[in-house]
Formats: C-alpha cells, structure tokens, sequence
C-alpha cells in the first residue's frame, strides 16, 4: 500500500479511524528522514492493513506545532484515533517492525482507561 499524505485538512480524518495509523513527520532537506524514508516504505508494502502517513513539516508547519513536533524524522503511532506512540530518530527496521506489533498487541480499553477517555 502506498504513503498517504497528511495535511491539517485531511489529518484528522486519517487520525480518528478506527486501525493503526503510523505517520512520518519528515523534510526534504532532512538527510535522517531521506534514510529512513524506504524502511518506512518497505513496512508500508509489509503492512497492508496499516495506514502508513507522511507530514511534510515544510508544507505543514501547523501539524508540526499541533503535535509539538522539534526533532524530526518523529514517527506517530495512533491506534483506534489515540495516539498510542511518538518518537524522534531514524529507526531501523528491525525497531520499526517492533513498534507496530507492540502497537499490534495494545489493549485498547485499559489505554482508554488508563487515559480517562
């Protein structure tokens, strides 16, 4: 499956969804996000029931302020519309990978609970 890219029009309707959301808050002039720009690409060929998302800080400095976004790349993990993971830094494949069946494996009733939603 393709990248979908994010903007603020159409961020929250990609976010709220039910299912995993995994979004790269990334910038061309970014040599960190171009490196990590085909691990993310190869998890999204692997991932076909995940959406995986791009944010172009450049073109969206709005999400990136909204999110708080200093360092990028960031990647975003949101499950069932609750932002479930956020972390800077270039990940290798293998840490990816780890991320999404951690993110895979969430109860998402105590992560309600334990947020008070």
């Amino acid at each position: 499956m393709a990248t979908v890219t994010l903007t603020a029009e159409n961020f929250d309707e990609v976010a709220q969804g039910d299912g995993i959301v995994l979004v790269d808050f990334w910038a061309a002039w970014c040599g960190p996000c171009r490196r990590f720009a085909p691990v993310f690409e190869k998890s999204a060929e692997k991932h076909g029931d995940i959406t995986f998302a791009k944010v172009d800080t450049e073109a969206q400095p709005e999400l990136s302020e909204r999110f708080g976004i200093a360092s990028i790349p960031t990647l975003m993990a949101i499950r069932d519309g609750v932002i479930v993971f956020a972390e800077p830094g270039a990940l290798p494949e293998q840490v990816l990978e780890n991320v999404i069946e951690q993110v895979r494996g969430l109860d998402m009733d105590d992560v309600r609970a334990r947020l008070g939603s």
